[in-house]
């Protein structure tokens, strides 16, 4: 069978890219240097939203809301027909002080986000003092819901080919005529670039001025026998994220290092000291686990999704940072958008690949 696309790269972007081209009566292959979603999409948390919104571009907050407003009925969906619960979880997101009232509170009134002032003793066993509240933050589990991805894609006939790195574009009359393989060539009518941190190393001399770099994230896991909070909790940039059956997930650090995935002592030893600084009698508690992962760092948070401005069936849709689940799905529609030349839901100019 002849494919209409090839897809580079199998995490939560060139899944859900995979699955809206199939919808849309594509054929489609995935090629993954590794196993599916075992990236950036596997180690990250899952919360469904920019952190702080207030703190990001319109770019970045358009793209994740209009992505955010869809993943119930996606992960409704995605159960469904594969029987796979990707634990979506409309759990609430509490900020804990410092932040700026005013900002947020303005910015949520703009864009229509319910926001209230709560008493930080009725959320928190112990605390004391307000925080803000922003209950319809959600959250997923990630490694659920790229097996439901997973799932959905190869149900639909979409084919998904693991331990296969690309090495090479090959490129002809402002065409890509195939992608070299560790295992040989893979020819399509299209091509789509869905590598994550990888994309600008995997394109060469095509990425233009494609900025996707590494940024390693660590994170802890923690178990416990009950969920000790209900909701997300957020104070400046660390985040712990309940899960139902007991973990906590605590994150997560910045780290411009290149693709060194190493977790260190001194990563740990920083996270557990602010984790302390919240709640005390967690220096008795030891993470159950801790990992790294490479987020695809880009200027401003702001991905690039689109057509290539000089080879007609090149596309790419990488560069998400943070928030590659979070985007995903407004980003699938987008691409599709642009491969169909129909007009988008959302002004598109400021992911164009230039």
């Amino acid at each position: 069978m002849s494919n209409d696309f090839l897809i580079v790269g199998v995490g939560a972007i060139g899944l859900t890219s995979a699955l809206k081209l199939l919808q849309a009566g594509y054929r489609v292959t995935l090629v993954e240097r590794g196993e599916v979603g075992q990236e950036a999409s596997w180690a990250g948390g899952g919360i469904l939203s920019p952190l702080c919104s207030w703190d990001y571009s319109e770019a970045v907050t358009r793209l994740a809301h209009r992505s955010m407003d869809q993943f119930a009925e996606a992960a409704a969906s995605l159960q469904s027909a594969t029987g796979i619960d990707p634990e979506y979880r409309c759990s609430g997101m509490l900020i804990l002080p410092p932040y700026q009232t005013g900002q947020a509170t303005a910015w949520c009134k703009q864009h229509h986000v319910e926001l209230s002032q709560v008493n930080l003793g009725e959320q928190l066993k112990g605390e004391i003092g307000e925080a803000l509240l922003l209950p319809t933050v959600a959250q997923v589990r990630n490694p659920r819901l790229l097996a439901a991805l997973r799932a959905r894609v190869e149900m639909l006939g979409g084919v998904i080919i693991e331990q296969q790195e690309v090495k090479r574009l090959e490129v002809s009359n402002d065409r890509v005529t195939a992608l070299h393989t560790t295992q040989g060539k893979l020819a399509a009518d299209g091509y789509i670039i869905a590598a994550g941190a990888w994309s600008r190393t995997l394109l060469g001399v095509y990425a233009l001025n494609l900025d996707v770099r590494p940024i390693r994230g660590q994170i802890l896991l923690f178990k416990f026998d009950t969920p000790p909070f209900r909701h997300i909790l957020l104070r400046e940039s660390l985040y712990f994220i309940p899960r139902n059956d007991g973990h906590v997930l605590v994150g997560s650090t910045l780290e411009d290092v290149g693709f060194d995935k190493s977790t260190t002592i001194e990563a740990r030893d920083s996270l557990m000291k602010r984790v302390c600084e919240i709640f005390p009698e967690w220096r008795d508690f030891k993470p159950v686990r801790h990992w790294a992962g490479f987020r695809p760092g880009a200027p401003e948070n702001i991905p690039a999704i689109g057509r290539h401005p000089r080879i007609a069936n090149l596309y790419v849709n990488a560069g998400h940072f943070r928030y590659g689940v979070t985007m995903s799905l407004a980003s699938a529609e987008l691409l599709l958008n642009e491969i169909e030349g129909k007009s988008q839901p959302i002004p598109a100019e400021p992911y164009r690949w230039r």
